[in-house]
């Protein structure tokens, strides 16, 4: 498609868009008495407005119901937990005995790696991105030294090329193969929050499966923005926030991921807890703990519902829309902003570098050479709500259920604007 850096030409996109109705569904901040445009779904999406709903519908159980509203309520709460599995499976590419909620995201990988980050004397190394999310590095690192391991020798980075703001499938490999029999676990963070890379993860889960070691992904900036495929790539576990793209609110529940092959298995190394035991005998109190059959046997406590309700409402939306429908205007929307990136870079004498590479989901890293925080203030103030990241990054991600093509020209006219007014 041949694109125009006109305003008439971007409403004839959301004229267009099957998609544009959902804007309608969320409730936007405004600056200066106008909506904003907003680009920052990668760090907490925009609030569903049948969040509400759900949330009310959980207070108005607990007022009329209490305790029994763990059996009586309209969703009872017991299993509450349990109605975001076919859903969440859809949107990740998993079974929907393979999926659950549980915790926040570093708890939840933390106790993941209970079971799969199992080191030997010879088998102990792990493999993540270089500059990792800092709350991975600090999980990674915790869990080395809680085995008494050194971090310097157990935690391998992999770096990118000099010059490059990118990382190469190829020198992933090629890590891999290396370290070969000493490596226990890769663990990557799907997409990075950095520079909206997409890892290549159906060929790194291949190459570590092939050296004998458990491959998990930190889905954080992947869950609801890029095709996933967990089951039929044969990832061993994954986890995710629902926050971000997944619009649950503020640190809300995680999202996790076991693959099928460690389901319904008493033997396998994991921390347990009352709700992970089988629902038939639960309330019997029984000692023996005897494990439910799908992922909820990780989970450790009754599911925090006043927590779930809005996740379930945006799964709603995501029921309704389809991943499908979702990244055919996620590729289109993000194509159309770094069009209009290009087009202004013509037109001022600030350059922009975008540091995304081609294997990208919604977001566009922007490093602003001769521009500094004075830009992205500029931008704050002008109804853009945007990311910085040191030393000179905005990120942007035009999430496709509430972004409009609209959104991405005026957003450009606004950037021209803060430029040349300086």
């Amino acid at each position: 498609m041949q694109f125009l850096n006109t305003l008439a030409f971007a409403r004839q996109l959301d004229y267009k868009d099957s998609l544009a109705k959902y804007r309608d569904k969320f409730f936007y901040p405004q600056t200066n008495g106008k909506d904003v445009i907003y680009f920052t779904g990668n760090s907490l999406g925009l609030q569903p407005k049948n969040a509400q709903e759900y949330v009310n519908e959980v207070m108005k159980d607990w007022a009329d119901l209490a305790v029994e509203g763990h059996f009586y309520a309209n969703k009872p709460w017991w299993d509450y937990h349990e109605r975001l599995a076919t859903p969440l499976a859809k949107v990740v590419g998993a079974k929907t005995e393979e999926v659950s909620v549980m915790n926040t995201l570093t708890v939840n990988l933390h106790l993941l790696l209970v079971s799969f980050y199992r080191p030997t004397k010879k088998r102990f190394k792990i493999i993540c991105e270089e500059k990792a999310f800092p709350s991975d590095q600090y999980m990674l690192q915790s869990q080395v030294r809680f085995h008494g391991l050194d971090e310097e020798e157990a935690i391998v980075e992999i770096k990118k090329r000099q010059g490059e703001h990118f990382w190469r499938t190829e020198d992933v490999i090629s890590k891999i193969e290396e370290i070969g029999d000493e490596l226990a676990l890769v663990l990557i963070g799907g997409v990075n929050y950095y520079n909206g890379q997409v890892f290549d993860m159906e060929s790194v889960t291949a190459s570590g499966k092939r050296v004998g070691a458990y491959v998990g992904w930190d889905l954080a900036h992947a869950a609801g923005n890029v095709e996933l495929k967990l089951h039929d790539w044969d990832v061993d576990f994954a986890a995710w926030c629902s926050y971000k793209y997944m619009n649950s609110g503020p640190g809300n529940a995680s999202g996790f991921f076991v693959h099928e092959r460690y389901l319904n298995k008493k033997d396998i190394p994991r921390f347990e807890g009352w709700w992970g035991t089988k629902k038939e005998t639960r309330f019997l109190m029984k000692r023996e703990f005897e494990p439910m059959e799908n992922a909820d046997a990780w989970q450790l406590s009754n599911a925090p519902i006043l927590s779930v309700a809005p996740y379930l409402a945006s799964l709603q939306l995501f029921e309704e829309v389809g991943m499908h429908a979702l990244l055919e205007k996620q590729k289109l929307l993000t194509s159309y902003l770094e069009f209009i990136l290009e087009e202004i870079d013509k037109q001022v004498e600030s350059s922009f570098e975008i540091i995304t590479p081609k294997e990208r989901g919604c977001q566009l890293s922007v490093f602003l050479h001769g521009e500094g925080r004075s830009l992205f203030d500029y931008l704050m103030k002008n109804g853009v709500i945007t990311d910085w990241r040191e030393p000179n990054v905005i990120r942007l991600a035009p999430t496709p259920f509430y972004c409009s093509f609209e959104d991405m020209f005026r957003f450009g006219e606004i950037l021209k604007a803060g430029i040349l007014s300086k």
